[in-house]
């Protein structure tokens, strides 16, 4: 027993990095899940308002109410409601919309494709427009790219998203005619593509539509853009403040004075800067899956954002848990995924 115990060890050791970390992380993902189903089943129950009666009508008779409410296993107490949802859920079964009145896991499957579409190539975008002006603004300071990064960086952070997103429909799609509708994920007339992963441009270039790839790249311009143009603000500056502490240390300076190319010392103090960039990225993307609420309603785009208003509205209290179970799963795969990222840019950070 005690030999196979070492060996178990010794292997344990020997195995990569991002595996160790990875397991680790999947070892606390029960207990987190646990407790985020405990907490939330609790505070859903104390939101006001009454699922019955909301089905019901407020013509509804007091004992068709409580029969509604017997039906739906709203007259138990919560901790028997809780231990019978906790059985359900570890069979797969997040209950019944209360109000679609489909299961909660088709609804969420049918809905997170379009939201995870969207916050990932935001997050592209994001970092696509705020890591290059941030380095030019460092590595050319007092320059053109650098006056405007500032501009941008105070104004970006002021922004509401709704706001820019009414203004770049009423600039791109309503005067100038170069952007797509703003209504939905696909033109009506074009039928959605074949799905494989949920993603309408992925799906569309796996099957060969072209027709579909275009009309679906079209829609998601203008939500990309109202997302990525709030939020680079944040991640230039943080970008900005990182890249230049390690472009102006004593390292690259010995980098400089050994005659090092400057685009060698870019990306060796760019490398430095990663881990910090790294956590923002992390924070922000786990953060959009429901701060895009404002700019999926505007968009008609309907993900989970508007899903998890609809359930607040309307008391649907599966429907809010399961977006909630769904949401802390994906925040808590973004950040195992920042770890293990962490390990491969500086091998030297314990996480």
């Amino acid at each position: 027993m005690i030999s196979v115990a070492s060996g178990a060890a010794r292997a344990w050791r020997r195995a990569p990095r991002p595996l160790q970390i990875v397991s680790a992380r999947a070892a606390m993902l029960v207990p987190q899940l646990f407790a985020v189903t405990l907490v939330t089943f609790v505070m859903v129950r104390l939101l006001p308002g009454d699922p019955a009666l909301l089905l019901l009508g407020n013509m509804a008779t007091p004992e068709a109410i409580a029969s509604l409410r017997s039906r739906l296993g709203l007259d138990r107490s919560v901790w028997e409601q809780f231990l019978l949802y906790l059985g359900r859920v570890a069979h797969g079964d997040l209950g019944t919309s209360i109000f679609t009145s489909q299961p909660v896991v088709a609804d969420l499957a049918q809905r997170a494709p379009a939201t995870l579409e969207l916050i990932t190539y935001a997050m592209l975008a994001t970092i696509l427009i705020a890591v290059p002006v941030a380095l030019a603004s460092a590595v050319r300071s007092g320059g053109a790219a650098d006056r405007a990064s500032k501009v941008y960086g105070l104004v970006a952070g002021a922004l509401p998203d709704f706001w820019v997103a009414l203004l770049l429909i009423y600039l791109l799609f309503h005067l100038a005619g170069v952007a797509a509708p703003p209504f939905g994920r696909i033109d009506n007339f074009v039928p959605p593509p074949p799905r494989v992963t949920g993603f309408y441009t992925v799906d569309s270039l796996l099957s060969g539509d072209t027709e579909a790839f275009l009309s679906a790249a079209g829609r998601l311009v203008l939500p990309v853009a109202t997302i990525a143009l709030v939020n680079a603000g944040a991640l230039m500056k943080l970008t900005r403040a990182v890249f230049e502490e390690a472009w102006r240390s004593d390292y690259a300076m010995h980098a400089r004075a050994s005659g090092l190319p400057e685009r060698i010392i870019v990306r060796i103090a760019f490398r430095n800067s990663l881990p910090p960039l790294i956590t923002l990225v992390g924070f922000m993307t786990g953060f959009l899956l429901g701060a895009a609420v404002l700019v999926e309603t505007i968009f008609a785009w309907g993900g989970l954002g508007q899903y998890a208003v609809q359930a607040v509205v309307n008391s649907d209290y599966p429907a809010l848990q399961g977006f909630v179970l769904v949401a802390a799963a994906f925040v808590l795969t973004v950040y195992t995924a920042v770890d293990v990222l962490y390990e491969i840019v500086d091998p030297r950070i314990e996480v």
